[in-house]
């Protein structure tokens, strides 16, 4: 189960090596699914991403839109702080995306064009009596040139405004991990560079726990909680690590 920001690419450049290092995963016979909180894009832009960094990703993604869908109902109004991903996801859960006023649930992500208006807007519909859902709590992102707010920025200043407790949907919390728990097996490895998302998504799950130093936790970081079963500088040096040809 690999993360993709800070595992595979950041900020969409390939990280060295990764492209061979999954590879190399799924040649040993490995079920290998990606997983990430990023919201913004939809499942298939996501796998052709992965494709144009030569990954085969095809039917193997879950995004954290993806579990937030499940979380609305058929004909509902959903105002959407976010991208396509989002969109996407409500629109194939036969709800509604509305731009304002009255709404059932108020969904909230990546979002860079993400202003006091759309706070306000979210704020009015929460109060209003739509719940509050997170695609995610990630604080940041990595980025080429370091770290930008993430969704969870944008879902804490909805929540603050609203005055309300959101319902996650992403990793490490319950939508995403029954996403999961309804493709693969029992027993298995999520590989990510947060502990606080991707280590306790593993906990949930009952999986190790792998992390890598390519993304948001750096070597200055160590030690962690939760504790890895494994650590590594990036993917291509955990495969070495873990023995897998």
């Amino acid at each position: 189960m690999l993360d993709l920001d800070g595992v595979i690419w950041v900020d969409g450049t390939p990280l060295p090596g990764a492209a061979d290092a999954v590879e190399r995963l799924q040649r040993s016979g490995a079920p290998v699914i990606f997983a990430t909180n990023m919201s913004a894009l939809t499942v298939a832009r996501q796998e052709a991403r992965l494709a144009e960094c030569g990954i085969d990703a095809a039917d193997s993604v879950i995004t954290s839109a993806t579990a937030a869908g499940r979380l609305v109902r058929p004909g509902e109004r959903v105002l959407v702080v976010g991208g396509a991903g989002i969109v996407e996801a409500v629109e194939r859960a036969g709800a509604h995306v509305c731009a304002d006023g009255p709404a059932e649930a108020v969904i909230v992500g990546m979002d860079p064009g993400f202003n006091y208006d759309t706070l306000g807007r979210a704020m009015r519909a929460v109060r209003g009596g739509a719940r509050l859902i997170g695609t995610n709590h990630d604080p940041s992102y990595p980025t080429l040139s370091g770290l930008v707010p993430g969704g969870g920025s944008l879902l804490a200043a909805v929540a603050a405004a609203s005055e309300a407790v959101p319902v996650m949907a992403g990793k490490p919390s319950r939508p995403i991990v029954d996403c999961v728990r309804s493709r693969v097996g029992d027993t298995g490895v999520v590989v990510g560079d947060r502990p606080d998302s991707d280590g306790r998504f593993a906990q949930a799950l009952e999986y190790e726990f792998a992390l890598v130093l390519s993304g948001v936790t750096g070597a200055d970081d160590l030690p962690v909680s939760p504790a890895p079963r494994y650590c590594a500088p990036d993917l291509a040096a955990l495969v070495d690590q873990m023995g897998l040809e």
